[in-house]
């Protein structure tokens, strides 16, 4: 389905905030609004204790060109910070990726909010400016590879036509907007079918089940960047997906598929309703996609027993392909600082907890022992994981690794 059309308010405060964004070096980039940040920890204790590691500005990372071997390359960036600003982060995805892609990985997932905390929280700014920040910042990305490599062909691809023509007309850009970077849709009509409402795509998106064909590749293409798709679309990217996999370039090398900014978390759990894919979904095809750039924020509140009786924290889990997951934790100052790393994808349930543990030694919030069990467990629950963070038998463990 097409997105409606923006408000000129919205749009304009849009582009505003874009433009600021990209151009910003700021460190508080992915922080809440200041107006809304969490302390972790009582100013008196922080001032005391530094709870970030000093800011190293332009120090170079290993890369195997320059003769690093591959446990430093991994080493240096299990221990990458989050972004600095927009720019610093598309280089450290684009880096991410292409490491991915060397080490032969084909599906990659790269997920980061595309627009500051404070933006996304305006109320003039709608889903489709969120869009359009993602396609801005999806084709900026492909440009990263089409620019660097010869003959390589990179293709940004929305749902369907009318989504594409949409976005084309408002970017005020061509099907080319670069060079070896075309925007385009996953599912086409047949040459020649001039037709501007298509039913069929209608009732095959509502089924859920992909495109009935329509989905095809494009010859010569090496990447595809797919974005804004809903979970009643992604079957569309594997039915792409199966028809490349075989495929290979004069490099010799199979087509690549990155997921930029769908939020397939989000989208798991959709996954078995009425009208959607259902959960084996999962297991046989999105299971597969390996995050390569991973930024995910997530706020909580605590009920304490003193002063100011609610402690509002947040963290991030953080994830920049070679290195492991990081459980980071806001310190309040525009800086995170790492908790724990693991090699192994937490979820969302253990990640809270690790936060909770951080805080717990700081002196921020009581011990387990001092809360008592029968507390702890009625603010945890019984479940602290989604079906998709479970053991599952015909699941790939590539999403979380």
């Amino acid at each position: 389905m097409a997105p409606t059309t923006a408000s000129p308010a919205a749009a304009v405060a849009a582009a505003a905030a874009i433009s600021l964004v990209l151009l910003s070096s700021s460190v508080d980039a992915f922080a809440p609004p200041s107006s809304a940040r969490a302390l972790s920890v009582p100013p008196s204790r922080s001032a005391s204790k530094p709870l970030a590691p000093p800011l190293c500005m332009n120090v170079p990372l290993p890369t195997a060109e320059g003769g690093a071997t591959p446990e430093e390359i991994k080493s240096a960036a299990d221990d990458a910070p989050p972004p600095a600003s927009f720019y610093e982060l598309q280089r450290a995805s684009v880096r991410a990726a292409r490491s991915a892609i060397d080490d032969g990985h084909g599906l990659l997932e790269v997920e980061f909010p595309p627009l500051p905390a404070n933006v996304l929280e305006m109320d003039d700014v709608s889903a489709y400016d969120v869009a359009k920040a993602n396609v801005n910042l999806a084709l900026d990305f492909a440009r990263s590879f089409a620019s660097t490599e010869s003959n390589y062909q990179v293709a940004v691809m929305l749902p369907d036509e009318s989504e594409c023509n949409i976005m084309l007309e408002d970017l005020k850009v061509g099907e080319a907007p670069y060079p070896g970077v075309t925007l385009t849709s996953l599912r086409r009509g047949e040459e020649g079918d001039t037709r501007i409402f298509k039913p069929e795509n209608v009732f095959i998106g509502l089924m859920g089940r992909g495109s009935g064909g329509t989905a095809k590749p494009i010859e010569g293409t090496n990447m595809y960047v797919i974005v804004v798709a809903s979970a009643q679309e992604l079957p569309d990217v594997e039915e792409l997906y199966d028809q490349i996999a075989d495929q290979t370039g004069d490099d010799g090398e199979s087509p690549v598929i990155v997921f930029y900014n769908l939020k397939l978390d989000v989208l798991r759990g959709d996954l078995g309703a009425p009208a959607f894919p259902g959960k084996d979904f999962q297991d046989r095809f999105l299971s597969r996609v390996k995050p390569v750039y991973y930024l995910r924020t997530r706020q909580y509140s605590r009920s304490i027993s003193q002063p100011p009786f609610i402690l509002n924290y947040q963290g991030c889990i953080f994830r920049s392909y070679p290195g492991h997951y990081q459980t980071l934790l806001d310190t309040g100052t525009g800086r995170y600082r790492k908790v724990v790393g693991d090699d192994v994808r937490p979820a969302l349930g253990e990640f809270k907890e690790q936060l909770t543990d951080a805080l717990r030694e700081e002196g921020a919030i009581a011990k387990k022992e001092e809360e008592g069990a029968l507390f702890g467990f009625l603010r945890t629950g019984y479940k602290t994981t989604t079906w998709w963070e479970e053991e599952r038998e015909e699941a790939s463990m590539e999403w979380r690794t």
